[in-house]
């Protein structure tokens, strides 16, 4: 086997230079995917991937591709992806360092003339965070057939659609072709992917990296409860029909299950509530708010959210109320290939670092690709947990043993 150099400083370079694209007053990044800030990204990251000797490509759901032919190009491509969009005012990291190290290891080979039978992609995923058309993981979708013709028409706050926005990005792309960019099972041989933890489990266990078992599915809901408006001076508290304080009961309720079996990595969240008509002296008529149930199981989250269903039904018939529930979304859990968990491992040992096996709580790009190929992630360690924030941080030694791990891994794939 060939020696072959990862480049701590040009990963270094390259993390700071995109960083400074849609830089934020609070030094932070913003690039909402198809923006004039995404276009400038895309067009620096390609501008990488051919010096890394990467053949530049955009399909139709607007994923950059960039691919290196290996000595058999009908074998199916081994994979490396990640995303270049953020959140409004998000950090630098996010995304950005799996397609960055995807792009210094095909570097690295190129450099060192390494002889792969397999081709190499490595794609920055268009509109991974949702940003824009508040509908997330649009190109992994996109890639695996999972894109309806009404999630073209989603808009932004400026009513432009997603059409219209792949539509004139330019880059050979058009929506109206999109079949054309579906990748079918057999196409890719494995997928992997690199990403900042986003959580603080590494960093309070002093471990640089770590190797990804599964991702927990979401669960979305919308909980409206219907009470009687009032007078906040003049009803008795025995009179009243409080959809607030029923709400109050239920969320409760969410965080007892949820922390039911303190092994399980199960989590629930209540992340925005609003009480109508609104006033300081109105009892409210009505309430609604969001409920985000999590699980690497999919029984347990289930059984979970029925209880939870079971406490709505109760609160509301002991307190008056009326209720709605509105599923938006459900996602099934996705468990890491055991083969790409075991290849990690491996890589691990030989460069003598230790990794935990942890759950992702957050979703990834890897959930779609899960559905046509095996999937194998790693995780780096970042400051305090922090990530959707100029406050995210992660360290270029820890993200440099992460890249190292992913290559010594997809050497033995490719």
């Amino acid at each position: 086997m060939k020696t072959v150099t990862i480049s701590k400083e040009r990963l270094r370079i390259h993390i700071e230079q995109l960083g400074e694209i849609g830089k934020t007053k609070d030094k932070g990044v913003q690039r909402l995917a198809l923006s004039k800030e995404d276009r400038e990204a895309t067009l620096l990251v390609s501008e990488w991937m051919r010096e890394a000797g990467l053949i530049v490509t955009h399909d139709h759901f607007g994923n950059l591709i960039g691919r290196k032919e290996g000595e058999n190009p009908s074998l199916p491509s081994v994979m490396i992806g990640s995303h270049i969009d953020s959140v409004r005012n998000g950090g630098k990291f996010d995304g950005v360092i799996g397609v960055l190290a995807g792009i210094e290891i095909v570097h690295a080979i190129s450099e060192a003339n390494v002889v792969h039978e397999h081709s190499i992609e490595v794609v920055a995923f268009c509109e991974e965070e949702g940003s824009r058309f508040n509908d997330g993981l649009f190109g992994s979708r996109g890639m695996v057939g999972k894109v309806k013709p009404e999630d073209l028409q989603k808009v932004d706050d400026n009513n432009v659609t997603r059409y219209e926005a792949l539509k004139t990005f330019g880059f050979g792309i058009d929506p109206d072709f999109t079949q054309q960019s579906i990748r079918e099972i057999g196409d890719i041989k494995h997928y992997f992917e690199m990403h900042i933890e986003q959580g603080p489990y590494l960093e309070k266990n002093n471990y640089p990296i770590g190797i990804v078992s599964g991702i927990a599915g979401p669960s979305w809901f919308k909980v409206r409860l219907v009470g009687e408006a009032g007078h906040a001076g003049t009803v008795p508290m025995s009179l009243r029909k409080d959809p607030l304080v029923g709400a109050a009961e239920v969320i409760k309720e969410v965080e007892t299950l949820c922390m039911n079996d303190p092994n399980a990595p199960t989590v629930g969240t209540v992340g925005r509530i609003a009480a109508f008509p609104g006033g300081s002296n109105i009892i409210p008529e009505s309430v609604e708010f969001t409920l985000d149930i999590r699980d690497i199981e999919l029984e347990r989250r289930n059984k979970i959210i029925e209880k939870i269903e079971e406490k709505i039904k109760l609160v509301s018939k002991t307190r008056g109320l009326e209720y709605q529930v509105e599923k938006n979304m459900a996602t099934v859990p996705v468990k890491c290939s055991e083969n790409l968990i075991n290849s990690l491992k491996q890589s691990c040992k030989e460069l003598e670092i230790d990794a935990p096996i942890i759950v992702s709580g957050a979703g990834h790009d890897a959930m779609f690709l899960a559905e046509i190929t095996e999937i194998g992630m790693v995780f780096v360690r970042c400051r305090n947990g922090i990530s959707h924030s100029p406050k995210e941080w992660a360290e270029i030694d820890d993200i440099l043993i992460g890249t190292k791990i992913l290559y010594e891994s997809i050497i033995k794939h490719i």
